[in-house]
């Protein structure tokens, strides 16, 4: 919808009062320092053609486990919570949230804000400040929008309306579904039924699309293989295996390189995959040190281990990076002191209390490259090593050690430049002398085509009349009400 409204050349912005995902982007904000958003909120911004904000998720949680989450306030983590004390800090990040909305109300012609999970998440409804709360408080219209891939997509739209108070059904003014696969005549007497039982139209059916990809917003939106791999442009694939850490965190990194034609990126958890890998990648970690223990308890590390005895190529990303090393320090994140690393790399690293977040700029294999930072680890120890990457300023960044290098650089491999060096010198190291970089491949462009793509099935398949006028007057008045009601 972002994409579709700058088509038209409406100023709009993308608004989710409150994210949940490991996957940050750093944004710089006008005072100069650095803060995190959802990674999802910053491709949204860039489908209206702007800059990320800091005020387009006012509030980032990033799970560290599975019972808390460490709580990002406009760009800056502020504490961690759990499930227990979490009611205690909503009402700030609520008038928060509010306040960066109203904000981004009177600067855009148009804000496009997100929810969370459901609408009709009950037991949440007092104090919500990100679904139908934030809705009321800000007098928007709503659509619900049902994933037909997880089926049962009629029995959810109508199920969400009718959960809903009075008041909040009131301000839903219809439905959309997505990822639609088959002939539309055959779903056709559903979209009537749902209609005349609910009161509402549905807006329109997005097909399923194979050709967009887009960076995934958490672990949960990535599948086995990341990507659409094409062809190779030499004779042979270079096959890179992933793993899947518990708290993966970014691994919209792995990403970047699988828009290389003839490289397949796979996530994976099981040590076998490793075997016949050519790359293999530790990505960056929400929680190192527990992720570190699961890899030994799993058996992934003595993996890990026995493909750089093999003299085939690791490369690891941030909190990746870390585990790579000698040894590291937390007494910060999980305050276990010092743990053994996997001895790949002759680096330590220590856990400061002040997060680094940054978007720096360098070069790495000769090529110029930029990317971003989101780490509380700093390299502490260090023998002589050659850095992966070189910042601007001629200060050494990562290390390489053989068939083993680092970094805490997210977004490098965006440089298009610098990927296809690293992915060349990895095929060499794998003994995949048949493997070619394709000359012409640019990430942005390829990120751009997705963007276009979605605008066009926001242009060919919903009623964007209806739309604009949701835009410009809000809910219909004298909606029906659908019982039982909130409870």
């Amino acid at each position: 919808m972002c994409r579709w409204l700058r088509r038209r050349g409406v100023r709009v912005a993308p608004f989710k009062a409150q994210n949940m995902s490991n996957n940050s982007m750093v944004v710089v904000g006008p005072d100069g320092r650095g803060g995190e958003i959802g990674r999802a909120q910053a491709m949204q911004a860039a489908a209206g053609g702007i800059a990320p904000d800091l005020r387009f998720n006012p509030v980032l949680l990033k799970p560290g486990s599975d019972r808390s989450s460490q709580v990002v306030l406009l760009g800056e983590a502020v504490d961690t919570v759990t499930a227990g004390n979490y009611r205690s800090i909503k009402p700030r990040l609520a008038e928060t949230a509010y306040a960066a909305l109203a904000e981004l109300r009177a600067e855009y012609d148009a804000v496009i804000c997100e929810g969370a999970g459901s609408p009709a998440e009950i037991n949440l409804r007092a104090g919500d400040f990100v679904n139908m709360g934030l809705a009321e408080r800000a007098g928007l219209p709503v659509i619900v929008v049902g994933d037909i891939d997880r089926g049962g997509v009629f029995a959810a739209l109508h199920g969400t309306v009718a959960l809903l108070s009075d008041a909040d059904q009131a301000r839903v003014a219809g439905f959309v579904i997505n990822k639609f696969r088959g002939s539309p005549e055959i779903l056709q007497p559903g979209l009537d039924m749902i209609t005349k039982v609910t009161g509402r139209p549905v807006l329109g059916v997005l097909p399923y699309a194979d050709d967009i990809w887009l960076d995934g917003e958490d672990s949960l939106a990535y599948g086995r293989t990341l990507g659409r791999p094409g062809p190779p442009h030499g004779t042979e694939w270079l096959r890179v295996a992933v793993i899947r850490l518990p708290r993966l965190s970014n691994a919209t990194d792995a990403e970047a390189l699988a828009t290389e034609p003839g490289v397949q990126v796979r996530l994976t958890v099981e040590p076998a995959d490793l075997a016949d890998a050519d790359l293999v990648v530790l990505p960056g970690s929400k929680s190192t040190v527990s992720d570190l223990a699961w890899l030994r308890d799993t058996g992934l590390a003595d993996a890990v281990l026995a493909h750089a005895a093999r003299r085939r190529p690791v490369l690891g990303l941030c909190g990746g990076f870390q585990m790579l090393g000698r040894a590291i320090h937390d007494d910060v994140e999980s305050r276990r002191g010092t743990v053994p690393g996997l001895g790949l790399l002759p680096v330590e690293v220590t856990f400061g209390r002040r997060k680094n977040l940054s978007r720096p700029d360098g070069y790495a294999l000769g090529a110029p490259v930029t990317g971003y930072e989101i780490h509380h680890g700093y390299v502490s120890s260090a023998d002589a090593t050659a850095p992966l990457i070189t910042y601007a300023d001629g200060r050494p960044e990562g290390a390489v050690a053989g068939v083993v290098s680092g970094t805490h650089w997210h977004g490098a491999f965006e440089s298009d430049e610098f990927r296809r060096r690293f992915l060349t010198t990895a095929a060499r190291q794998a003994g995949r002398t048949g493997w070619k970089a394709a000359p012409g491949t640019n990430f942005s462009g390829v990120r751009e085509k997705g963007l276009d793509l979605l605008g066009d099935l926001i242009e060919e398949h919903l009623d964007t009349g209806a739309l604009w006028r949701l835009i410009e007057n809000g809910a219909p008045a004298g909606l029906p009400v659908l019982p039982p009601g909130a409870p």
